[in-house]
This record gives C-alpha cells, sequence and structure tokens, in this order.
C-alpha cells in the first residue's frame, strides 16, 4: 500500500512516528472525453494566454489574482516551505467524545501504521486508551496544499485518521426543513417504527454494491457488441402528496414484510411461519394426512401372491438341490 503522508502524532511529550495511508478506494468505469461526432478523443492542452502556445506541465505554477487583477505567482517552493507544524506533525488538541463531532464534517480516512518498530508501543498505548475511554482524537494535519482538522479513532484495532472540513464550511440548515409545527400521532410514530424495523431484518451493509457501474458496464458491453443498449422501465408516476399517511404506513410494511420474505425464499419453510403473520402460515406446509389402511381382501390377497412367491421360490431351491446331489453321486470314485 502506498503511503500518502509521514510524519509524527505528538500528545503531551509522546511521540509516535507514522504513516499514513489511504483507507477508501473508489471504483468506477474509466470514461474519457471523445468527439461526439467521429469518437475522436479530445485532450486538454495547457495554453498560455500571453504567449499563445501550449507549455509543458514542468512549467505549470499556481496563481492567485488579487482584487485589482495582478497575478502572483506562487512556486511549488513556496507552498513547500509555508510555515506550518501540522506539516510533519498531527499534534493532538483534546479528547472528545465521538457524539460531539457532526458527520457532516467527515472527509477522507487514512490508516496510519507506525514508521518503526520502535513506535509499536506508544501507537498501541493510543489506540487502547481511545478504546477504553470510547473518545477521539481532535488533530490539525496539512496534506498536500491544505490544512484540515482531522479526529483519530480506532477501526479495527487499527488507528484512523480522518480529515475533516472547518466548522464554518458547514453550511446552515435554516429555512430548508418544514418551520410550522406539525402534530405526528403516536399511531402513526408506532408504525413508522415497526417499519423501521422490518426494513432492518437482516440488513448487511457489506453487501450492498454500486448499482450505477453495474448498469454503466453494461451499456458500454453493449455498445462494443452492437447490441441494443439495456433501458430501464418506465417507474410509475409518484403521488403528489400523502392523502392517508397511516394507509401509506400499512402499505410499506406490507410491502417491506413481503419483500424479506422474497430474500428469505431458501430459507426452512418452518423459519419463515416463525417470523408470523397470515402470509407466513399460508406459506408453511401443511402436515401430511395418514395413508389409509387397505381394505381387508386387498391384503388377504397381497398376502396370499406372497406366500405364493415364497413357495414357488422354495420349489427352485429343492429342485436345484437334487440335481446337485444326483452329480454328486454319479462322479466316479477314486481307486484306493
Amino acid at each position: 500500500m502506498q503511503t500518502t503522508w509521514k510524519g509524527t502524532i505528538s500528545f503531551g511529550l509522546v511521540s509516535i512516528p507514522v504513516h499514513l495511508y489511504s483507507a477508501t478506494q473508489e471504483h468506477d468505469v474509466p470514461l474519457h472525453q471523445v468527439h461526439a461526432r467521429d469518437g475522436g478523443r479530445v485532450r486538454m492542452k495547457r495554453y498560455c494566454e500571453r504567449e499563445e502556445k501550449e507549455v509543458p506541465y514542468a512549467e505549470i505554477a499556481k496563481g492567485y489574482e488579487s482584487p485589482d487583477g495582478r497575478t502572483v505567482t506562487l512556486t511549488d517552493e513556496d507552498l513547500a516551505d509555508l510555515p506550518l507544524p501540522s506539516k510533519k506533525i498531527i499534534d493532538v488538541l483534546a479528547f472528545v467524545d465521538a457524539a460531539e463531532i457532526d458527520p457532516l464534517m467527515f472527509s477522507k480516512a487514512y490508516y496510519v501504521g507506525v514508521a518503526d518498530q520502535a513506535a509499536a508501543k506508544p501507537y498501541a498505548l493510543l489506540r487502547d486508551a481511545l478504546t477504553e475511554s470510547g473518545r477521539i482524537a481532535v488533530t490539525k494535519i496539512a496534506l498536500r496544499t491544505r490544512e484540515s482538522p482531522a479526529v483519530l479513532r480506532v477501526h479495527d484495532g487499527t488507528l484512523v485518521l480522518q480529515t475533516c472540513i472547518w466548522p464554518d464550511e458547514v453550511r446552515s440548515a435554516a429555512g430548508i426543513a418544514p418551520e410550522e409545527d406539525i402534530a405526528v400521532r403516536p399511531q402513526e410514530l408506532r408504525m413508522a417504527r415497526s417499519l423501521m424495523d422490518t426494513l432492518s431484518e437482516g440488513f448487511d451493509l457489506s453487501q450492498l454494491h454500486d448499482d450505477y457501474q453495474q448498469a454503466l458496464q453494461q451499456v458500454v458491453e453493449a455498445r462494443i457488441q452492437g447490441v441494443e443498449v439495456p433501458h430501464e422501465e418506465e417507474p410509475g408516476e409518484a403521488p403528489d402528496n400523502v392523502i392517508d399517511l397511516m394507509e401509506a404506513l400499512r402499505s410499506s410494511l406490507r410491502q417491506a414484510r413481503g419483500g424479506h420474505r422474497g430474500r428469505a425464499a431458501e430459507a426452512p419453510p418452518d423459519a419463515e411461519a416463525a417470523a408470523g403473520g397470515p402470509e407466513s402460515e399460508a406459506a408453511a406446509p401443511r402436515k401430511r394426512a395418514p395413508a389409509k389402511k387397505p381394505a381387508a381382501g386387498t391384503r388377504t390377497a397381497k398376502e396370499a401372491s406372497v406366500k405364493g412367491a415364497t413357495a414357488k421360490s422354495a420349489s427352485v431351491k429343492s429342485t436345484t438341490a437334487k440335481k446337485t446331489t444326483t452329480r454328486k453321486s454319479a462322479a466316479p470314485r477314486k481307486a484306493s
């Protein structure tokens, strides 16, 4: 795994030399820009407006345009020499409960690994202290050209550094939610909770997959093979408003329960019936009725047939034995 950042975690007088590794990766179908008319590849060229010519990447720098129109050029050396302690040090500022950090602030995650064997003991100390306390560490770090707040937490026995956006970068939600006072009836709330429980039965987050990428791959394969591109069926029109909320909840609950039964089609019938509900009872297998005893005449005929077959077999055995005895007696005796 490629190292993203090298530096030191510092809390108090304890220092831990560490490396950061990207903890996530995005999977997608690689697409590039082409000319729609003929499929020719479209490439971006770095073009200098003043010299009216293309320039190589090595001559590219970053610039800032001031309000009065002047441009200030910043080289890679200028950005590398910024006076920031967080360029090489992850300084722990505080330890807080995880609930104190708004999830809206979370950004990219990195696994934290030790830089050498000497860092193993303080690494384990910080990891175990965070686990035991149930807290996360608030830090700051400079990655590439940006300084960000970050948190240190534990995931599967490994320290994870997760960058965050600054608090003032979170937009206000004022005016988005309904402002009028809406009364929710207790029975509606109970029905909603029942629907939540039903939808959550057997849910496994690791089984989620990217339907968009799968559909896109199907379209690409269809184009390559020159066959008709698959299309999505026209969805039904969604209702403009919910007139009867309780009926909508009941219908949702019935649909959710039906979906769970569909996913559990391969389960044993008795487990399906144990889920409860009239549908489950209907799906349960019925007990077989006891077989009727055959009539007396039928049983007597069958027994007679069996006895006849037995007697015939005994007769065959007796005849075979007699033939064998006769052959033995006809054999010549050895001379004494």
